[in-house]
């Protein structure tokens, strides 16, 4: 048969890779063939020594001589605790090259967001926003790539690359349709779980077409291989007995090979029987073996370079072993020419000066195993020791910490107290979260014990609130927190309590606590918590808690952010419950200094938390204050933007912007920013309070907009329908579930989910009719099966509307009264609501009263007025109702 050979110029390790390289082929040239192409990703899959490296290799190679831009970078074994390591090998020499102003200028706003995890700039006073920096990172390669073009990543050992890298590795895959890079990922198979498994299986997905897997080599390849190495002449019994040593594995036939050469075994069929024992030096035990015949100083040597994993060089080396400079230049050269170190390839990147790397990943893995545990150890805790003198900086040094064994060291307990600030910075929490587990195993000194606790629990606050819980509750049973710090702990565990769906237990702490403080700004900020969960959370209310929280607003004039809270919450809970709303406008103002936030009460504060601040907005918007509103929700939309907050914040804010602009009848520009919170919450997970404010936010503002079958297909699509969340959600889901099933048709289900909205506001002791604008939706669906409660239920929001005292509720109160009446008493009506909604801020209910006064009076002139104020809305299906009316009006012409 004839034996499959790669081209002259490939590696032996391509033999029998025609295929997967004519694939890698096509893709360069697919890329190099227009700056407009859509990028693409190609992912390879096989086990240890099958080739990955090799077709890597060849990549670079058939890129380069297309005239592409290569940047390639590997995971390491030892090194997946490391955050952000295989994306900094990636992207660091590419910017490293530029002066600071021309890194800046090309990451422009995501320069001090994404800089930090590069390491091409120190990071801010804040801890950075995981998503935010990942968003950053996608950006950094988008508009590198626009300079480089055409540009090719290659990453090798993706199954060992750190989270934060797979992390940016799958968001980035998912956008490469816009960006005309090719990506190539080559990985084993299994081998990894949890985050990390969920990110290499979505970058799989976006890869569009089959992962490349990758299979061992035929007996007629091996055969080829065989006699392109020992020479023509090599006995097929020899080659058949190379196949079933290496069970075709390219990497040890290539091994073998040279063993084969080096001892200078003939090729003969007599010689056959000795390749199984010349196989078995070549890995595993006999790899050590064959290492430990080279000497103590040459297995010394080696172990260090494996304890370092990455910038091997033998100055680093050698302070590691405690060897001699010559000594340790001898050993090196030593490894070298035995196979097991070798120079890094100068095309896949720079290289340091005498640096060195094992040649295959095996072999590390090989002679890393084969430490001694103990020692192993021991050199973990030198190693850290030497990358710290040498620059590197105690969270270079922080995946070593984590390796030494327990022993009541307190520097060390600094030491990880400190990496996990600098993780914290970078925007890595969970690796954060491991250098502060690690530290309470040493463990801390009794007065630092509690701290530690403290750090934990505000680094793994919501990623893990179970784990938190614990945490924190440990920390304050301890002394050492005492204080503001102790106040804070008491807020991050009632925040922990809450998502992990512990409501009660979360009001009951912040009481208790209350409770033990003296009066002061501090039992203020815990009686103020309480009072915002339990207005935010629980689908009843504690009885007399609107008493409580009005008694205590009435002794706050405002002096410090504990008073400015409960003015806030005050203001909120008169909202939310229809109370009058100059009174809710003055207790919002009062929270205000000169018309801003107070500082230390900005968005990006955490002493407090988004929700305050959204409360605050949210009276502003539903007391026809849409100005004081929108400059509200602009302004974290803008904060959170700049400061690179892009996951949950984010979302939120567009979701309130929406908000705003539906207030305002700006529905093209609701719908818009309305789609990229829903887009933004997606990513941060389904079921969220935030993923609910914008799928109601998003249905509310299509259903204003007339495109029913839109609403009713993105309700589908985001489940937006019961059980809904125990929090607050404006707008009110069940108004606006109830309010899109009567567009739909399906009015007796609208019924019942109105008389829900019904119930659930009675459990919250009372409501805002334009907040939960239920009442007047189920007045006109009853108008005709049940005019008697219809019309009850219309006077109830007349009189909650005149409580309330704005022009939006009193109009929309009216709107609904005139649509169950006839005649002239209905254009009176209609007449009063268009009056009142003239003054609101609030144009698409203007439109609608315009429209609906136009049919009952047959006044052209108000319908002409009526649609253009429904076309400047974007209101297409009242734009559709008044030229329909129009028409009519008119008569035949």
């Amino acid at each position: 048969m004839t034996e499959a050979r790669p081209t002259s110029a490939a590696s032996p390790s391509l033999w029998e890779r025609d295929g997967e390289v004519a694939v890698i082929a096509r893709a360069v040239e697919t890329l190099c063939a227009d700056r407009s192409s859509a990028g693409s990703l190609v992912v390879l899959r096989g086990e240890a020594g099958l080739g990955k490296t090799a077709l890597l290799a060849e990549t670079r190679r058939i890129a380069e001589a297309r005239g592409c831009t290569v940047w390639s970078a590997r995971g390491g074994e030892t090194l997946r605790s490391v955050p952000f390591n295989v994306v900094r090998q990636l992207l660091q020499p590419a910017l490293v090259s530029l002066l600071p102003e021309e890194a800046r200028e090309y990451l422009g706003d995501w320069y001090d967001i994404a800089g930090p995890a590069l390491g091409i700039t120190e990071p801010g006073e804040r801890r950075a926003d995981p998503q935010g920096v990942q968003d950053g990172l996608v950006a950094a390669v988008r508009r590198l790539a626009g300079r480089d073009w055409p540009l090719v990543l290659l990453i090798d050992d993706a199954h060992w690359a750190d989270q934060e890298t797979l992390g940016w590795l799958s968001a980035f895959a998912e956008r490469l349709d816009g960006l005309s890079v090719l990506v190539v990922v080559a990985r084993r198979p299994g081998g990894v779980s949890g985050e990390s498994a969920r990110h290499l299986d979505s970058i799989a997905a976006a890869a569009g077409a089959p992962v490349t897997t990758l299979s061992a080599l035929t007996p007629d390849a091996v055969a080829g291989l065989t006699r392109a190495t020992l020479g023509p002449h090599a006995d097929a019994s020899f080659c058949r007995e190379v196949w079933a040593v290496t069970a075709g594995n390219p990497y040890e036939t290539i091994e073998l090979l040279a063993k084969v050469q080096d001892t200078e075994l003939q090729p003969t069929d007599s010689s056959a029987g000795e390749l199984r024992a010349l196989n078995r030096s070549a890995r595993g035990g006999g790899l050590v073996a064959r290492l430990e015949q080279l000497g103590i100083d040459a297995t010394r040597f080696a172990w260090a370079a494996a304890i370092l994993g990455t910038g091997i060089s033998v100055e680093l080396v050698a302070r590691l072993a405690a060897m001699r400079h010559d000594d340790a230049v001898r050993c090196a050269e030593l490894l070298c020419s035995a196979r097991f170190l070798t120079e890094p390839d100068p095309s896949a990147g720079p290289v340091s000066q005498g640096e060195l790397q094992f040649l295959h990943p095996l072999i590390a893995s090989a002679v890393y195993n084969s430490i001694p545990d103990a020692l192993r150890t021991a050199m973990h805790g030198i190693a850290a020791q030497v990358v710290t003198d040498s620059g590197r900086g105690v969270a270079a040094a922080a995946r070593h910490l984590l390796q030494v064994h327990p022993d009541d060291d307190e520097e060390l307990v600094e030491q990880l107290r400190e990496a996990a600030r600098e993780h914290l910075a970078v925007g890595a929490p969970d690796a954060a979260r491991a250098c502060l587990e690690r530290a309470l195993l040493e463990p801390p000194r009794p007065e630092v014990h509690a701290r530690v606790l403290y750090e934990l629990g505000c680094a793994a606050l919501l990623t893990a609130p179970a784990r938190t819980i614990g945490h924190l509750r440990t920390a304050l049973a301890m002394r050492g927190l005492d204080g503001a710090e102790r106040v804070d702990a008491v807020f991050r565990l009632s925040q922990a309590l809450l998502h992990n769906d512990q409501l009660e237990e979360a009001v009951r702490t912040v009481e208790a606590e209350a409770a033990r403080q003296g009066a002061g700004p501090a039992r203020m900020r815990l009686q103020a918590v309480q009072y915002m969960w339990e207005g935010i959370f629980g689908e009843t209310t504690s009885p007399g808690r609107s008493e409580r929280l009005a008694e205590l607003a009435r002794t706050c004039a405002g002096r410090d952010n504990s008073e400015r809270a409960v003015l806030i919450l005050r203001a909120f809970d008169l909202m939310a419950h229809g109370g009058n709303a100059e009174e809710v406008l003055e207790c919002a103002d009062r929270a205000l200094v000169n018309g801003r936030l107070a500082p230390g009460l900005g968005w990006t504060d955490s002493e407090w938390g988004i929700e305050l601040l959204m409360m605050l907005g949210s009276s502003y918007a539903y007391a026809d204050r849409l100005d004081r509103a929108e400059s509200l929700f602009a302004e974290a939309l803008r904060v959170y933007t700049t400061a690179g907050w892009s996951g949950g914040h984010l979302a939120l804010a567009n979701a309130f912007v929406g908000l705003a602009y539906r207030r305002q009848g700006r529905l093209r520009d609701a719908e818009a920013i309305l789609r990229e919170s829903l887009r933004l919450a997606e990513r941060v997970g389904r079921g969220l309070p935030l993923y609910w404010s914008a799928s109601c936010g998003l249905v509310d503002t299509l259903l204003a907009r007339g495109h029913v079958d839109e609403a009713w297909a993105v309700a589908e699509r985001y489940g937006f329908a019961p059980p809904y969340p125990s929090t607050i959600v404006l707008p009110d889901p069940r108004s606006v579930r109830g309010r899109l099933l009567l567009a739909a048709g399906r009015t007796k289900e609208g019924v019942n989910e109105l008389e829900a909205a019904e119930k659930a506001a009675a459990s919250r002791g009372g409501h805002n009719p334009v907040l939960a604008p239920w009442t007047v939706d189920l007045a006109r669906a009853l108008a005709v099966e049940d005019p008697v409660r219809a019309g009850r239920l219309a006077a109830d929001a007349r009189r909650q509307a005149e409580r309330f005292g704005t022009d939006t509720a009193i109009g929309e109160a009216l709107r609904c009264a005139a649509a169950l009446e006839t005649g002239q008493r209905a254009v009176r009506l209609a007449g009063q609501a268009v009056a009142y909604l003239e003054s609101s801020p609030c144009q698409y209910e203007h439109a609608a009263a315009r429209v609906e006064y136009g049919i009952a009076a047959r006044s052209v002139a108000d319908l002409n007025r009526g649609l253009a104020l429904a076309r400047s809305c974007g209101a297409d299906g009242l734009v559709r109702q008044a030229r329909e009316a129009l028409d009519t009006t008119r008569g035949p012409r």
